[in-house]
């Protein structure tokens, strides 16, 4: 699909995510993974961290927001095609005339949306179990920046789930991939504290430049100029991703619709 004409189906996409919001919110692994999950990582972070001041507790609520946010785009969004073969409706959907990505798009909008709950559930916890007075310093450029992330996300996750049903070799690996993106990320901890060769790998991971372009205008503790290449970063992770999941999809649908290779095993 030309993803440039993806406006064109903006409603096929808020219809998919309203679907998958609603059948996903009966899912107690989902749950567990979008909301209990990074609250357990904040409570022990903000644990450790007590009396260092409320900027600090800002980071955590960012952080844990965002392993939130990785692991729903990890599993969720990485299974979200794996989850139509199982079914046994993964068929009918790459016959539909609607593009099978801009469903996929869809999932992924619903997964990336419902996981900010992961950040209201941290921000409470800082706020009422350990007595800290929270506040955004620069609540513009960090919404702007929320959305540039959601959006870098969305595009992550196209690129994922056609790697994981189509060579679920990979995808043995999914549960070995969760936490060394929250440290290569950045997510709790600055990358500063790792081992100097290991910082190219984070500057090629589009949830770096999320996390700290968020971290960044939550305590206004980052120049505009440093939040803003932050952004340009995030578009420019999401063009490649979107050009690399359109020739993944190519194969995918060729898989599914010509070799039928794709059922389960």
């Amino acid at each position: 699909m030309n993803y440039g004409n993806l406006f064109k189906y903006w409603r096929t996409i808020l219809v998919v995510a309203e679907m998958s919001i609603r059948q996903q919110f009966s899912d107690a692994f989902i749950i567990f993974t979008i909301i209990f999950q990074p609250m357990m990582i904040a409570v022990l972070a903000l644990f450790m961290l007590q009396g260092k001041g409320a900027d600090y507790a800002m980071f955590v609520v960012i952080g844990s927001g965002l392993t939130g946010l990785w692991s729903s785009l990890l599993f969720v969004s990485g299974n979200s095609i794996n989850v139509e073969r199982w079914i046994g409706t993964l068929e009918t959907l790459v016959g539909m005339p609607t593009p099978f990505d801009v469903i996929v798009f869809g999932k992924n909008l619903a997964n990336v949306f419902q996981s900010l709950l992961s950040m209201v559930a941290s921000y409470t916890l800082a706020a009422f179990l350990f007595g800290y007075s929270l506040s955004i310093t620069q609540p513009l450029l960090f919404f702007v920046t929320l959305f540039l992330s959601m959006f870098a996300f969305i595009c992550f996750g196209l690129t994922i789930a056609p790697v994981f049903v189509m060579y679920r070799s990979v995808q043995q690996w999914q549960n070995a991939m969760e936490f060394p993106v929250y440290i290569l990320c950045g997510f709790l901890f600055p990358i500063a504290m790792l081992p100097g060769w290991l910082t190219p790998i984070s500057y090629l991971l589009p949830p770096y430049w999320a996390a700290i372009a968020l971290h960044g205008t939550s305590t206004a503790m980052m120049p505009f100029n440093q939040v803003a290449f932050a952004w340009g970063m995030m578009l420019l992770f999401s063009i490649v991703d979107l050009i690399i999941a359109s020739q993944l999809f190519k194969i995918m649908l060729y898989k599914a619709r010509v070799d039928a290779t794709l059922e389960v095993d």
